[in-house]
């Protein structure tokens, strides 16, 4: 089963794939129009979850590359006391969760620490740090062979602080939180396949983020009356036109049958390729650079 969470997400935002339900007609008949600022409820947040890749299934296979780890690229913690407004809060609060994951990942416990720490350092500037049993958490994030635990603890979080923020009318707030989270997976991603180019599996991920970008796009429609957002589509949208020239190719295969644990089951054989053109890439990776460079300074 595709566990999906941002570990870091906060230790907030985790949730089980395994169905793909996100039309434009679905996502908007689950706003409770009824409010000035919309409700996005658990459903939709869901659904859009269980098709963003984690950051930490990034992080797993940018490890698995042989990449070393470094944290050269990460956003430094030194940087909190920039972020006054809830917009850079909620955002870097991503950010943040999502290095903390890739620390978590190649077992830097120090750094992980410090990451953690920042963490809950950003969500206490949101009022939801008291949503976290950082004892719990941090025991799990520094020992090895409990992850699961962890994405257990991490969903119970994100159903917790997200019901808080819609009772407050702050629901604007998770969908930052996970932008954040994602935008800096697709950073990260970028950069280690930028350093190693002859990682075609990262180039492909790069690409596959189109799809997730349109959603990200809708979910902030919802809430383009606030001028951080208004700015913050612009960027995505100019990163989307980079993304309208990425090359997607469906291969049809017939399907074949096969025997697994007794059960006759049916196997798709058809594959999608994504093509990533260098020019294209390069223009990603500078629209990608210049949005996250407004967030984090």
């Amino acid at each position: 089963m595709k566990k999906i969470s941002i570990i870091l997400l906060v230790f907030i935002l985790a949730s089980c794939g395994g169905k793909k339900k996100s039309n434009t007609i679905e996502l908007i008949e689950k706003v409770d129009s009824s409010s000035n600022q919309p409700k996005v409820n658990k459903d939709l947040v869901g659904d859009v979850l269980e098709s963003i890749p984690s950051p930490l299934e990034i992080s797993i296979l940018i490890k698995q590359s042989g990449i070393r780890f470094s944290k050269k690229n990460l956003n430094s913690p030194d940087n909190i006391s920039r972020y006054n407004t809830n917009y850079k809060k909620s955002m870097n609060l991503g950010i943040y969760s999502t290095d903390l994951g890739y620390c978590n990942i190649y077992n830097q416990n120090q750094e992980a620490l410090t990451y953690l720490d920042a963490v809950k350092e950003t969500a206490d500037g949101l009022n939801i740090g008291q949503f976290f049993d950082m004892n719990t958490i941090r025991r799990l994030a520094t020992s090895r062979g409990n992850l699961d635990s962890l994405l257990v603890v991490t969903q119970q979080n994100f159903e917790k602080i997200n019901g808080h923020l819609q009772e407050q009318d702050r629901s604007n707030l998770s969908v930052l939180i996970l932008a954040g989270g994602w935008l800096e997976s697709l950073y990260l991603t970028l950069e280690v396949s930028k350093a190693y180019p002859s990682e075609q599996s990262l180039k492909e991920r790069v690409g596959q983020q189109r799809v997730i970008l349109e959603q990200f796009l809708l979910l902030l429609s919802f809430y383009n009356n606030d001028p951080f957002v208004r700015n913050l589509i612009t960027d995505l949208t100019n990163l989307q036109k980079q993304y309208d020239k990425v090359k997607v190719t469906y291969v049809y295969q017939p399907s074949t049958m096969k025997e697994v644990d007794g059960i006759l089951v049916v196997q798709d054989n058809s594959k999608t390729t994504v093509d990533v053109p260098k020019d294209v890439f390069d223009g990603i990776y500078q629209n990608v650079i210049a949005i996250r460079k407004k967030i984090i300074d």
